[in-house]
């Protein structure tokens, strides 16, 4: 369902740098600091679109039909390739047997999420399918996929409830079968899931979307959990810091949380942490890390976040919605949180195409 003014969908590109909208009237791409419309493809070039992914800050995109006038269909992943000569600039499709629910791509990988199974492919050059998995029921299109040369980790929801596999796609061989590394996070399904840049912590959280759990990706231990609210909630989104020393969510309440991962004592613990012991049914509850600082959002409008990346420590978060606006907010690590710009991107105009 289209979203308030034409918007479909929202993406951070690999560094969230940049930003991109799927809109009924095309794709849009916009820089994040200083804000600003770097390129656009209207619908008489590609329709609308449901779905679009940037591969970094290059001429790649992958786009995928939707919303009230779709051009191609959702079952299909197009490449665009702003580089290439002449009018026809969609170089490569990848067509599956149900709709496309989410696209990822890395320099060298190109993952594309059905509502229970994943392909990866090799990319952007000779593309070939190298692997094939099947999911839980995953109808958000649930999955993240590591930048870092270092560590191309892929990781999506498990077979058991709650559950994440975790894929290492520059040691795992094509047309081989390995046991899958599975973490177990959740006992309810899960709801939202996070990189860290490096590929080295992975957070998730459930459907529920109260307590949010890091894990080491190499040990599967588990390293945190963190208490987003008490009342259920929708997660819009998880994202890392770059530094991997702090975590953002927002959720449909209306609120976004800052956690610090690195400096845990910057975070806020229940006041009963403070009395003792407690009993097995506020255990749980007590000992979980709240946010050290927290944001207001538009209610229920979906929504991505992203931290600011001046400085050697972010010091910033901003957050893109579908109803076209655009916050930063700067948080001190003492939990003081004051908002920084507003703007509406989608009334930025840049006379240039993509």
């Amino acid at each position: 369902m289209a979203q308030p003014r034409g918007v479909n969908s929202l993406r951070f590109n690999q560094d969230q740098s940049c930003f991109c909208v799927a809109m009924d009237s095309g794709v849009r791409i916009f820089n994040v600091e200083p804000l600003m419309e770097k390129g656009h493809l209207d619908a008489e070039q590609v329709g609308s679109v449901g779905l679009a992914e940037m591969l970094n800050r290059s001429n790649l995109l992958a786009l995928v039909g939707g919303g009230s006038h779709p051009k191609f269909p959702d079952v299909s992943v197009l490449i665009w390739d702003d580089a290439r000569e002449g009018k026809d600039k969609l170089v490569l499709e990848f067509t599956f047997p149900k709709p496309v629910l989410a696209v990822r791509m890395r320099n060298d990988k190109l993952v594309v999420v059905l509502q229970s199974r994943l392909y990866v492919f090799s990319f952007p050059h000779n593309p070939t399918k190298l692997f094939e998995f099947d999911t839980r029921d995953n109808p958000k299109g649930v999955v993240e996929l590591s930048p870092s040369v270092d560590k191309a980790l892929l990781v999506f929801p498990g077979h058991k409830c709650g559950s994440l596999q975790l894929v290492d796609l520059g040691s795992a061989q094509p047309g081989t079968s390995s046991a899958p590394v599975t973490i177990n996070a959740h006992q309810s399904q899960l709801g939202a899931l996070a990189l860290s840049p490096s590929g080295t912590r992975v957070a998730s959280a459930s459907a529920r979307g109260t307590l949010i759990r890091i894990f080491c990706t190499h040990s599967r231990q588990r390293l945190l959990e963190l208490r987003r609210g008490t009342d259920p909630a929708t997660l819009h989104c998880l994202s890392f810091s770059a530094d991997c020393s702090f975590l953002v969510a927002a959720s449909d309440k209306g609120t976004g949380h800052i956690f610090a991962l690195r400096d845990t004592r910057l975070n806020r613990r229940s006041a009963l942490a403070r009395v003792g012991k407690v009993g097995p049914v506020l255990g749980p509850y007590v000992e979980s890390q709240w946010s050290l600082a927290s944001f207001s959002l538009p209610a229920e409008a979906p929504l991505l976040c992203a931290f600011g990346r001046g400085g050697r420590s972010p010091s910033s978060v901003v957050a893109v919605c579908v109803d076209g606006s655009f916050h930063k907010w700067v948080f001190s690590p003492e939990g003081n949180c004051n908002r920084e710009a507003f703007d509406v991107f989608l009334d930025i105009c840049d006379e240039d195409d993509f």
